[in-house]
């Protein structure tokens, strides 16, 4: 038995109770896919342990692999596997140091407690994503997360300054950038580390123009293995490639992350606006004034989170009164001109408040040239309101369903904000056309044209289980008819490989299926994400509950 070989095998936990693999069946995607066991690492020792086993004998059981999983909060069916689960959270868990820019980390801390030791030293990671209170940093490499504030920061991979990872030779290694001289030294050694080096500089010198060709012309993308970003013929970050992998290509153990200075002021302004074929227009009006954050949510966003309020005042730790006695300015504000169908959220930060104060009333010359209505927040507790319903509309969708259940299955769309009017209402008639009284949910980062769709569905249904591929197939196309990307933040995981064909074509999923053979020969790191993606085997395991 797999579960005996193992705990023979390492020093920490191995289970393989139906609690426990019940538990490991699911994320927060459409998917359930059983493992065989699930194991708890104590240390590095036992990783390399595991991935030598499943080398050794993945010639006698092809169905052998390794998934790492921290938080479990993927939305793609990124940490689900049919074999061995790694779990990084009871043992990878520690911050192993904070300087003055950086803070080397293990996987299964919870950024909740990363973004705590921070606060305390006023540094801050950027590229944190809405679900910053549960998810952990494991899954925020791997997916090459980001958020709320990438408009200014940028996305993960700009964040990873070095890596240890534990590689399909069943050994660690540190993995940095490069300057030419370096590479050149590299590119002499031995071994294993050695060989994949090699072979990607050559695969991206001989294949260079085409794959700077195939960079989607977003600000945010995940989808596919990020070729583009390890060689500009300066510097070569093998790194890149490991950022947004989703542990197909190796195990991470410790990450160098790059960390800023927290800025010390912020004031949010709150758009109202009725019209959405106004967005690109709004959007570029607010980007003028170079926001830290330019959210939005839509009016079904707000209605969710008013027919969850309890679950909101919690959240936001007010009473219903004091709620009530806050949103008055858009009640009325709503008696006066309406419901409004999309709200932006504009966050100006800096150290100078009369800096702020400026910028602020440039945005509100800008925006008289439009049909809105504006708020200017003056705390950060008067902005909690809208950053609760922002961040938790998800959330709430997923804990308070009995019938139905949140399917996260076209989820993180991206085009270029320009492209917003005319993107947004095709993808709300593609999902009415099938769904006339489906509920669901559109928010997102309106400054890089980044959309967060939630549908809520009954998938004890076969009928509206059979929808899930109809829908994604005919919104993906839509997205490329646009020039965007499939994914911008949440990566392939198993919803969306199938997909990565249509979107760059046979000759990069050929180099993606190349990257994925030099670093992982045998196929041991986390199968059917990123490449050889399967949509019949994903269709047979959308769960049904």
């Amino acid at each position: 038995m797999l579960d005996d070989d193992l705990k023979k095998l390492v020093a920490g936990e191995v289970l393989s109770d139906s609690e426990t693999l019940t538990t490991y069946s699911h994320d927060y995607s459409v998917f359930e896919v059983k493992p065989q066991v699930v194991v708890f690492p104590k240390d590095t020792n036992d990783i390399k342990k595991i991935v030598r086993f499943v080398s050794d004998k993945k010639s006698q059981d092809p169905s052998l692999s390794i998934t790492a999983r921290s938080a479990g909060t993927d939305m793609s069916g990124g940490p689900l596997n049919e074999s061995i689960i790694l779990d990084f959270t009871k043992y990878f868990n520690h911050i192993k140091e904070v300087g003055s820019d950086f803070a080397r980390v293990e996987p299964g801390v919870y950024f909740r407690d990363f973004e705590t030791v921070l606060d305390q030293k006023n540094l801050l990671y950027p590229p944190y994503p809405a679900s910053k209170d549960l998810c952990a940093l494991g899954g925020i490499i791997s997916n090459n997360s980001a958020g709320e504030k990438t408009l200014a920061y940028g996305q993960t991979r700009k964040y990873v300054k070095e890596l240890t990872v534990i590689l399909a030779d069943g050994e660690e290694h540190k993995i940095k950038p490069l300057l030419q001289e370096e590479l050149r030294e590299k590119l002499k050694e031995k071994g294993f580390e050695g060989e994949i080096y090699r072979k990607i500089y050559d695969l991206v010198e001989k294949n260079y123009e085409s794959i700077q060709k195939a960079k989607p012309a977003v600000t945010k993308n995940s989808a596919g293995y990020a070729l583009w970003e390890v060689w500009d013929k300066k510097v070569f970050d093998l790194g890149q490639l490991i950022v947004g992998a989703q542990g197909t290509l190796g195990i991470v153990t410790e990450a160098k992350l790059k960390l800023v200075p927290k800025k010390k002021l912020s004031r949010l302004a709150v758009v109202f606006l009725h019209d959405a074929s106004l967005f690109g227009d709004v959007i570029k009006a607010c980007r003028s004034v170079q926001p830290e954050s330019l959210e939005f949510y839509d009016d079904k966003t707000l209605t969710i989170a008013l027919r969850f309020l309890p679950d909101l005042i919690k959240r936001m730790r007010e009473g219903l009164i004091k709620l009530a006695w806050d949103f008055l300015p858009e009640f009325w504000m709503a008696i006066k001109g309406g419901v409004p169908k999309l709200i932006l959220l504009v966050e100006l930060t800096g150290d100078d408040e009369s800096e702020i104060l400026r910028r602020m009333d440039i945005l509100r010359d800008h925006l008289k040239a439009f049909p809105v209505q504006l708020r200017i927040l003056r705390s950060q507790k008067e902005a909690l309101k809208y950053w609760t319903v922002r961040r938790a509309s998800f959330a709430l969708l997923h804990q308070h369903n009995q019938d139905k259940a949140t399917v996260p299955f076209i989820d993180d769309v991206i085009v270029r904000p320009e492209e917003l009017p005319t993107f947004l209402p095709k993808i709300n008639a593609i999902i009415n056309r099938y769904g006339k009284k489906m509920i669901y949910t559109i928010a997102g980062h309106a400054g890089d044209g980044n959309l967060h769709i939630i549908p809520l569905m009954d998938l004890k249904d076969p009928h509206v289980r059979r929808l899930i591929p109809y829908i994604a197939d005919q919104v993906y196309q839509l997205v490329l008819e646009h020039k965007g990307s499939i994914t911008a933040e949440h990566n392939d995981g198993l919803i969306r490989t199938p997909y990565l064909r249509n979107m760059y074509g046979d000759h990069m999923i050929g180099l993606f299926e190349e990257v994925k053979s030099i670093f992982d020969p045998q196929n041991i790191f986390n199968p059917r994400k990123k490449v050889h993606g399967d949509s019949a085997w994903n269709v047979e395991h959308i769960k049904t509950r």
